[in-house]
């Protein structure tokens, strides 16, 4: 069964820099970086930043630990960023607005049986507060780190 799940949230940071943090899984886009405790056991196994890469990490949601690996994509490099795991495509947007920018995480969650229908129940209870935490955490990391990333996008 497909669910979908999205959550966005405006960004005081510029478009670049959020980005470059989104896609900079050696750096930032780990629990060392911006991400919720919810995310453990972090691996790279290929590349690093952007197009290319392969990660993996444990998330525990709602009580229950999964273990993914994806693939990370650059459709629009700069602009959208997206993660393909078993089970689970994200994919995050950026988009310039004013001095900052809008960030949206939409994902989409391929769980048969009882599993797909109790995350398309409980989606917003469980997945919601993680993506809220996410967006906020990087929100916040985007603007200390502003000029460290700038200089290096």
């Amino acid at each position: 069964m497909k669910t979908r799940f999205a959550a966005e949230r405006h960004v005081d940071a510029p478009a670049d820099v959020v980005y470059h943090c989104l896609a900079d899984y050696r750096e930032h886009h780990r629990p060392e970086g911006f991400l919720p405790s919810a995310f453990t056991e972090f691996e790279i196994h290929r590349g690093g930043v952007g197009a290319g890469t392969e990660a993996s990490w444990t998330t525990e949601i709602g009580g229950r630990k999964r273990r993914m690996t994806a693939t990370i994509a650059e459709p629009e490099p700069g602009r959208r960023l997206v993660e393909t795991a078993t089970g689970v495509v994200t994919t995050f947007t950026v988009l310039p607005a004013g001095a900052g920018c809008v960030v949206r995480f939409d994902s989409t969650f391929d769980e048969p049986g009882l599993g797909g229908v109790l995350l398309r129940l409980f989606a917003g209870r469980t997945v919601g507060p993680l993506y809220a935490d996410e967006l906020v955490r990087l929100d916040a990391y985007a603007r200390a780190h502003g000029s460290v990333v700038a200089a290096a996008v």
